[in-house]
């Protein structure tokens, strides 16, 4: 229990009262034993393939990708991101193993892809009608805050450092810049993906229904 009377730091619920409810969503393990997942109570004591299946009936239709040549510790964090926002999809650029600390085990619910270079990711895109838009403050690239970003996208994240690779940037249909206003020329993937993202969501989704 905290100081506070009446509030306890453990999320989640305990074990379920018996009798079960009958529904085919419902982890037996968790209703025995309780859910402390952080997931939104609608969730609750549902298995990680039911809570799948729901999201895949309304995801929204951007993609993203991060590049992974050096094993970007920001990679978890876009994953994070693009379960917070309901990306159809994620896309790791280079190396397979990634460091998914960051990511909060938010990755059992996301779709995540591998591809060994951006040729495959742009044949992902093509396939798929995906607009590839790739997120660096580069010259000549448009401020994303003033940029409508395609309803099919396939956003796109460089690492920590050097941003989007020569080959993404080849790839890339459109490259938009996140304003910064501070004394350092970049921010991270992790941060970047957040920012990206929400702003596709506010014209697609706040947008659509105000």
């Amino acid at each position: 229990m905290s100081n506070e009377e009446g509030r306890t730091d453990e999320i989640g619920v305990g074990p379920h009262a018996e009798p079960w409810p009958d529904d085919p969503r419902l982890d037996p393990e968790l209703l025995e034993h309780g859910d402390r997942r952080n997931v939104v109570d609608s969730y609750r004591y549902w298995s990680v393939e039911a809570i799948v299946a729901d999201l895949d009936t309304r995801r929204h239709r951007f993609h993203v990708a991060v590049e992974n040549w050096e094993h970007d510790l920001n990679i978890g964090t876009v994953v994070r991101n693009a379960n917070a926002f309901m990306a159809a999809g994620v896309h790791i650029v280079g190396k397979r193993r990634w460091n998914r600390r960051g990511a909060m085990v938010t990755d059992r619910y996301q779709h995540v892809a591998h591809h060994e270079n951006f040729a495959s990711l742009a044949e992902f895109a093509s396939s798929n009608e995906l607009v590839i838009v790739g997120v660096d403050n580069l010259p000549g690239s448009l401020p994303i805050e003033t940029t409508q970003l395609p309803e099919a996208s396939l956003l796109v994240f460089g690492q920590e450092g050097p941003g989007l690779s020569e080959e993404a940037r080849q790839c890339a249909d459109l490259v938009c810049s996140i304003s910064q206003f501070g004394s350092t020329r970049s921010i991270n993937a992790g941060v970047a993906s957040g920012i990206a993202m929400h702003s596709w969501i506010v014209q697609h989704v706040v947008g659509a229904v105000s």
